[in-house]
């Protein structure tokens, strides 16, 4: 069946209109970016095929080119769009986690790491350098390390803290595996810099641990 042989309040175009984006399904979402389907195949059936096939949204956006590629009907035109607009969605929440650091708001920060950390097949530990009143300074990743340990130096990390003349700094990283609990060793580490840069007067105001499109903060968790 044509999209255009539905009725109207089922097509997802005019669904959103009147109800909002959120009131659609990932396959709907998706069936307006691809806008056409292939023979025999409408743009939402061709959507849940390939979400079917790639075992879900997020294994999807995480897709590489060539591994992209091999869905029927989608091709380098298609990935260079779907970058767009991810990489659109990652600045909109960057600027969004500027407002809200100073508004005190968890949830856009980790809706900002959850994008900015999606999909790496290597863990990474990322800093969030911040002044007195929550405002961001900078962000930064300090290393990078083999897909399941980062190596992380408290040292480094105080010093990168005094370039940026931070009063406060926020800590992520991955989890390629895409569980997010901390691990032992993540609380180890942890601890030894809430140290490190408390000698300096340097708060640490979380840790988040991002495994995934899930989140664990070390501040809900009182393990600060």
């Amino acid at each position: 069946m044509r999209l255009t042989d539905l009725p109207a309040q089922q097509r997802p175009r005019e669904k959103l209109l009147t109800q909002g984006a959120g009131a659609l399904s990932d396959a709907e979402l998706l069936a307006i970016f691809f806008r056409t389907g292939i023979a025999g195949c409408n743009a939402i059936d061709l959507a849940q095929q390939i979400l079917s096939q790639s075992q879900g949204l997020h294994t999807l956006l995480a897709a590489e080119h060539d591994h992209f590629c091999r869905f029927k009907g989608m091709g380098t035109a298609k990935y260079t769009q779907l970058q767009a607009a991810i990489e659109l969605a990652r600045r909109y929440l960057q600027t969004s986690l500027e407002r809200a650091l100073s508004l005190d708001s968890p949830q856009a920060v980790q809706d900002y790491l959850k994008l900015e950390l999606k999909g790496l097949q290597r863990e990474v530990f990322l800093v969030l350098f911040v002044d007195a009143q929550h405002r961001l300074i900078s962000t930064e990743t300090l290393f990078q390390g083999t897909i399941d340990a980062a190596s992380v130096y408290p040292r480094e990390v105080v010093k990168a803290a005094l370039k940026h003349n931070a009063a406060a700094v926020i800590f992520a990283h991955n989890h390629p595996s895409g569980i997010a609990e901390p691990s032992q060793a993540d609380e180890v580490i942890t601890r030894k810099l809430i140290q490190a840069l408390g000698l300096v007067d340097i708060r640490v105001l979380d840790h988040l641990v991002i495994g995934g499109c899930h989140a664990v903060s070390f501040a809900e968790r009182g393990l600060l």
